[in-house]
């Protein structure tokens, strides 16, 4: 479904309720497979989540995560780990294209069961659950952090622990980090020692409660929203933690570039955009948080200011090849903007183009990510729904807060 957005003013002073982190929530499923005693409260109503939690379910046949990418790599851990299982992991066409060779090769070298059925390096996958009895493997480090999380999520349950050596420039450090804090958090120790992680065996869980920490990448959206608002605007989200185990809670830093202050209130945050943004050039590595690249290209574009986004190597193997996406987006939509295989580079100024149809590629964040225009121009979001994948109730958030502006 395509969804005219018409140009909108943000009504200051809303409150809008996020649910649980999807990064979090999949963990912490996983998890719960293994540990039937952790109990979880305010966990993400996402599309990826739902998906996850049936797969969990199975213990034979086919297996169908459609676009979920953390499924995928967690899922396929798992299911090697688990003996008596016998399951084919398949996805979307895309998803079909996605690289899993890196941690497949790790889980054989630990002893897994695993084929290809299609294409050689990519799902669907055959596996035939079984023990792992190898406790120490090698890995490639800068591709994607999801797969050494996928090993670290059952190193606890295999009998020898497992001891990780990561070879190269570790990717996205901060979600492997939130891997280790939660295993922390159900009693599982473990040392993260220079290009080294080494899990301990758990074999018992008492029953634990963790209750999820809202998603900072859903946030995203609202801090371009409120950095393309009038000065003196202000925007309320709950529930987050100063102290945030999630790479994205960044956004806190890096907006306060673009004029957004972020103000911690018990288990909520308001922004309230402060001041006006002069008009210099955004640089930021965003190695540790690929998943906010786009929001704050958009935002940059939408305020006339130049960026240079680096760190961006794994966007071209999500949903969608995000980098190329952007370039393609943004302009139709009139900006001036050049990318590579690990970087985008937009200049300033130009006008905003209206009634621009954006393309969504079957990719949640870029619908997301490029809603927030419509504070300045009229723009079409096509294939709109495809927002459930990480934030089902994103629209209806967005007509809670916004007015549509009046010419004069």
């Amino acid at each position: 479904m395509d969804r005219k957005l018409q140009k909108s003013e943000l009504i200051s002073g809303k409150k809008i309720e996020i649910s649980g982190s999807k990064s979090e929530t999949n963990r912490l499923l996983l998890l719960q497979a293994i540990y039937p005693e952790l109990v979880i409260k305010n966990a993400s109503d996402s599309d990826d989540s739902e998906v996850m939690k049936k797969a969990l379910q199975k213990q034979s046949g086919e297996i169908d995560i459609h676009h979920a990418g953390t499924a995928m790599r967690f899922l396929t851990a798992f299911f090697a780990s688990q003996k008596g299982k016998e399951v084919v992991l398949t996805g979307s066409a895309r998803m079909k294209q996605r690289p899993i060779h890196i941690l497949v090769k790790a889980l054989r070298d630990l002893g897994a069961e695993i084929s290809y059925l299609e294409n050689e390096g990519c799902p669907p996958l055959y596996i035939k659950g079984g023990e792992l009895k190898v406790s120490e493997v090698c890995m490639s480090a800068d591709v994607s952090s999801q797969y050494i999380s996928a090993l670290l999520l059952i190193a606890s349950s295999l009998s020898k622990g497992l001891k990780i050596n990561l070879i190269g420039e570790v990717a996205s450090a901060p979600y492997i980090k939130m891997t280790l804090a939660l295993l922390s958090e159900i009693g599982v120790s473990s040392d993260f020692e220079g290009n080294t992680i080494s899990v301990r065996p758990l074999e018992n869980l008492h029953k634990k409660e963790i209750t999820v920490e809202s998603d900072w990448s859903s946030a995203s959206y609202w801090y371009s929203f409120v950095a393309l608002s009038e000065i003196g605007t202000s925007l309320k989200l709950s529930s987050y933690k100063k102290n945030s185990l999630q790479g994205d809670s960044i956004l806190s830093e890096i907006y306060a570039f673009f004029g957004v202050e972020t103000v911690f209130l018990n288990d909520e945050i308001e922004l309230r955009k402060i001041q006006s943004v002069e008009n210099v050039i955004f640089k930021y590595d965003l190695r540790n948080a690929p998943d906010i690249a786009q929001t704050i290209a958009v935002t940059c574009f939408g305020l006339g200011i130049a960026c240079e986004l680096t760190g961006l190597h794994t966007l071209k193997i999500k949903e969608t090849d995000r980098l190329e996406a952007l370039k393609s987006e943004l302009a139709k939509l009139g900006a001036s903007i050049e990318v590579s295989d690990k970087a985008l580079f937009l200049k300033s100024g130009g006008t905003i183009n209206e009634n621009v149809s954006i393309e969504t590629y079957n990719d949640h964040r870029m619908a997301m990510a490029f809603t927030p225009l419509m504070l300045k121009t009229n723009i079409i979001v096509s294939d709109s729904e495809v927002v459930s994948k990480s934030y089902p109730d994103f629209w209806k958030d967005v007509e809670s807060v916004v007015i549509q502006k009046k010419e004069h």
